[in-house]
């Protein structure tokens, strides 16, 4: 279960991806799912936490609940049209997320990593992305040589889950800074 300062960090860096994915044209939720898991799973690879998200094998590739009701809530409070940052997100928790990123070194590398992934995956349509995230392979810990394809693991698995994933750094806000962004996400 995410803690109040995870979901936090969530929010923000949701906000975050849509405004880098706004000029790779029309997102759409199934896009919007695969481009965090393949955030998540990026820096995870590379042992930074910055999304929280659990994720399950779905019809469509990998799915969050958990990144589904945070958009939901972002557009209750206005946060978000659509897929794209409302004007009020963009001038007031954009900008608060920028120099909480500024002020460490692993919330720099975590979006370099984002920026990347969205690089790579934002121009692709729905149908392809979703063939990248089923061709990804996890392992399990109790037998890491053994790789599946996602496309192979039956629906409604887990596959993904934060909290149970060690890693060396974690993206974080100082306590004021998320008090902040809380205020501009409206919470």
């Amino acid at each position: 279960m995410r803690k109040p300062h995870q979901i936090t960090v969530d929010r923000a860096l949701l906000l975050y991806l849509l405004r880098c994915a706004e000029p790779h044209g029309l997102l759409s939720d199934v896009k919007l799912q695969q481009l965090c898991f393949l955030c998540e799973l990026q820096m995870f690879g590379k042992g930074f936490k910055g999304f929280h998200f659990e994720f399950f094998r779905f019809a469509y590739g990998a799915f969050s609940k958990d990144l589904d009701n945070d958009l939901a809530s972002l557009r209750r409070k206005e946060r978000v049209e659509n897929f794209t940052p409302s004007e009020q997100a963009m001038n007031e928790v954009i900008p608060l997320l920028e120099k909480g990123i500024a002020e460490a070194e692993t919330n720099e590398k975590t979006v370099e990593l984002l920026k990347a992934v969205v690089a790579t995956y934002g121009p692709q349509d729905s149908g392809t992305i979703t063939t990248s995230v089923e061709s990804v392979e996890l392992s399990t810990p109790q037998d890491p040589d053994f790789k599946i394809p996602i496309r192979d693991i039956v629906f409604h698995t887990t596959l993904l889950v934060p909290s149970r994933i060690e890693v060396q750094s974690e993206f974080t806000l100082a306590p004021a800074t998320l008090a902040k962004l809380n205020q501009a996400m409206g919470y």
